[in-house]
């Protein structure tokens, strides 16, 4: 579905991304991990166009998109939950939701308000308050419910679960559990091995703007020294 080559990016004269290599498979959960600063929401940013004046290649679904304007690429069907969140602070969430709505591939089975609202009940109770009124785990799941309603083939996370309560990531990682068993490929970018083990198929590690090495849970799991070297504090 999504393939990455040789992808380098740019701040002004600085380089970020030295060669970034990955792919996401259709129904996939791929991830891509590393310590802050090294380059993950960078990628993100020039897979979405966001960031111009970048090099390599990005293919959606066997078609080159990385010349694209952010808008088109949005719509051949990502769905992108940003760093921070950034909902609409002064829309409700109902708003919020109703905002992002489209079904641009005529899916039977629609992401819709209800859906999401049954998905995440908290925002069904919430749905008519501002995003500022909000904690930071229902910013987090209306984000998510926002690019649901876009019924995105791909569906993005950068740090999904950073600066959430212990009992609020637990949610978040077994709703994206569910996404899962309904073949939805996400590409997840988090640090919490410990859950990205088991909802996983494959794993990326990213140091210094290139992917250092790759492989399933398994092959993760049963190597501490690698943990160690390229994700601990």
């Amino acid at each position: 579905m999504l393939r990455v080559k040789s992808l380098e990016a740019f701040y002004g004269e600085s380089q970020v991304l030295f060669g970034m290599e990955f792919g996401v498979d259709a129904g996939e959960v791929v991830t891509l991990m590393g310590r802050n600063g090294m380059g993950k929401t960078t990628t993100v940013h020039s897979i979405m166009g966001l960031l111009p004046g970048r090099r390599g290649v990005v293919e959606f679904e066997g078609t080159r998109v990385d010349h694209l304007p952010s808008f088109r690429i949005a719509r051949l069907g990502f769905g992108l939950v940003p760093e921070g969140r950034q909902i609409f602070p002064n829309l409700s969430v109902r708003e919020n939701l109703v905002a992002a709505a489209a079904n641009r591939r005529g899916r039977a089975s629609p992401w819709t308000l209800q859906r999401v609202f049954d998905f995440f009940p908290r925002l069904a109770e919430r749905q008519t308050n501002r995003g500022t009124q909000l904690s930071g785990g229902e910013q987090q799941m209306l984000a998510i419910g926002r690019a649901l309603m876009t019924n995105p083939k791909l569906l993005i996370l950068d740090e999904a679960t950073e600066g959430l309560a212990p009992l609020i990531r637990q949610e978040i990682w077994a709703c994206l559990r569910r996404l899962k068993e309904e073949g939805q490929a996400i590409l997840v970018i988090d640090k919490t091995v410990s859950a990205l083990l088991p909802l996983a198929d494959r794993h990326h590690i990213v140091e210094k703007g290139r992917v250092v090495w790759s492989g399933t849970s398994a092959d993760l799991s049963g190597n501490s020294e690698l943990q160690h070297r390229y994700l601990g504090v």
